[in-house]
């Protein structure tokens, strides 16, 4: 194994959800700023209480569905994936230490709405696995499965037809790969 570094992201953010997000967050800050200022001028005490703060919850939490971002993060020199929920700078998430990779795996997921999402999944130790990756384009979840596969120098299973699990040849799938 090489000393590489991975990162498995979403795709970027639409340009347009960057200034609403960022509404979202002036309004949550401006909220609580209104209430602290009301809270300290008051010459009476006034009892602050959680309900106070609904609509910074609120807004806040609008913020954060405009600008949150999934990643994995895969160190392969120490064998250790990291997923990770960010929002602009903070990073929530823990390394998790994976040996004994056996394959990749891409398979379609069916979705109440009749669509599918294919989901790329690293299995180890006999019958655990691992999500990576989850996109509702066939292509680009096997592009994934396919480059972590040669990464880990282990076999890429095609299970995006129920019962009917094919070991994929990544030699013949590359070249096919290159001509379209």
């Amino acid at each position: 194994m090489n000393a590489k570094k991975i990162i498995i992201s979403e795709n970027n953010r639409p340009i347009w959800q960057i200034p609403l997000a960022a509404l979202f967050f002036t309004i949550a800050v401006g909220s609580i700023s209104y209430k602290i200022f009301l809270w300290i001028s008051n010459d009476v005490p006034l009892s602050l209480s959680v309900a106070d703060f609904n609509t910074a919850i609120y807004f806040s939490a609008l913020g954060v569905g405009f600008t949150y971002r999934k990643r994995i993060y895969i160190d392969l020199k120490s064998s250790r994936f990291k997923p990770s929920f960010e929002v602009g700078p903070l990073k929530f998430g823990k390394w998790i230490t994976i040996t004994n990779y056996e394959y990749v795996s891409v398979f379609h997921q069916p979705l109440k709405d009749g669509s599918y999402i294919y989901e790329v999944n690293l299995w180890y130790d006999s019958n655990k696995h691992f999500q990576l990756y989850e996109k509702n384009d066939y292509k680009d979840a096997f592009i994934i499965g396919y480059q972590l596969s040669e990464e880990l120098n282990i076999d890429l299973l095609d299970a995006t037809v129920p019962n009917d699990f094919k070991w994929i040849d990544k030699e013949k799938w590359k070249n096919q790969m290159n001509e379209s």
